[in-house]
């Protein structure tokens, strides 16, 4: 159940120093199966990041010079659990949206056809839904380790307009592909989840951009003290490993990097007799970034899932005389 709340994500280009894949998009017990049936996850996230003034980001055929950012963002939306076994594993698939407000401000150099160089402030904000983002797990129970492979791409319908600075559709398609794997002992309360996947990202046919291939991998564990409560760590560490292709000469390939870690807390209770409930909060601080934006973030997740079926009763032994 609370693999699910872990599924959205928000879509940015690499144009503007962030990636389509989110970083902390799949956190604790990412691998490990569900129940059966329909979920709804709803996540509220926060973000503030900045770029020094001495720092380049393509964006829209222009050049931004110190950027700087701030999201508070929903991201929602449904998830099936299949009960019949696929390839011996568990089958899931998920529908995902964003929605909300997004900031941005930039220094922006403007090059004549003379030669000419404009520089000017500008900061602009956006109200509006993104992309629509498809995803389809399958994951293997195997007593204390769990796997997963995964696959999702990008649906670009979301509000984008190249020549702001703040959107919330990326104006191009994607794809991502990975796997992970879960340690989780039921009997010690001890949990450990890591995932890495990898972007591909076409051209952006609004400004002829196109991003390299991205490298992430998003990792938690914790330690549930009962069956409810639950505390730890959470971490993340992206890469890109191909260059850009449209990027400025001054700026070469523009690979970024980034990583972060933090702290997380999270509560599973009863709704009902059919349903459970589950929330977590986590935060990341930002560090070692290259060609991108650093900051912190937080995540709120809401998570309602169908209720666990309790094992089946012992039927009493029988004896023929």
């Amino acid at each position: 159940m609370a693999a699910a709340c872990f599924a959205a994500q928000q879509a940015h280009a690499d144009e503007g120093g962030v990636s389509l894949w989110l970083p902390g998009n799949f956190g604790s017990l990412a691998a490990t199966p569900g129940t059966p049936g329909w979920s709804w996850a709803t996540v509220y996230y926060h973000a503030s990041v900045s770029a020094g003034a001495g720092q380049q980001f393509p964006r829209g055929g222009r050049v931004d010079v110190g950027i700087a950012g701030q999201a508070d963002l929903a991201f929602f939306g449904p998830t099936y659990v299949f009960a019949t076994p696929v390839l011996g594993g568990q089958a899931a698939v998920s529908l995902l949206g964003v929605a909300g407000r997004n900031e941005g401000s930039a220094a922006l150099s403007l090059t004549g056809p003379l030669g000419n160089t404009i520089a000017l402030n500008r900061t602009q904000d956006l109200v509006s839904y993104g992309d629509v983002i498809p995803q389809v797990t399958l994951k293997w129970n195997q007593g204390v380790n769990n796997y997963m492979v995964y696959g999702m791409g990008n649906i670009p319908i979301g509000d984008y307009d190249s020549n702001r600075l703040a959107n919330l559709g990326i104006g191009h398609g994607a794809i991502d592909f990975g796997g992970g794997y879960t340690y989780f002992n039921p009997v010690t309360g001890n949990e450990f989840s890591g995932v890495v996947g990898l972007t591909y990202n076409f051209k952006n046919t609004h400004t002829n951009y196109q991003n390299g291939t991205d490298f992430h991998f998003d990792w938690g564990a914790s330690h549930f003290f009962n069956k409810q409560l639950q505390l730890g760590l959470v971490g993340y560490y992206f890469q890109q490993i191909t260059d850009d292709f449209g990027a400025p000469a001054a700026l070469g390939g523009f690979r970024s990097r980034i990583a972060g870690v933090g702290p997380q807390i999270g509560y599973i209770f009863p709704m009902g007799d059919k349903l459970s409930g589950y929330l977590n909060l986590k935060g990341y601080k930002e560090f070692a970034a290259q060609n991108r934006p650093e900051g912190w973030n937080t995540w709120l997740t809401f998570a309602i899932s169908p209720a666990a079926e309790p094992p089946a009763a012992a039927k009493p032994l029988s004896r023929k005389y």
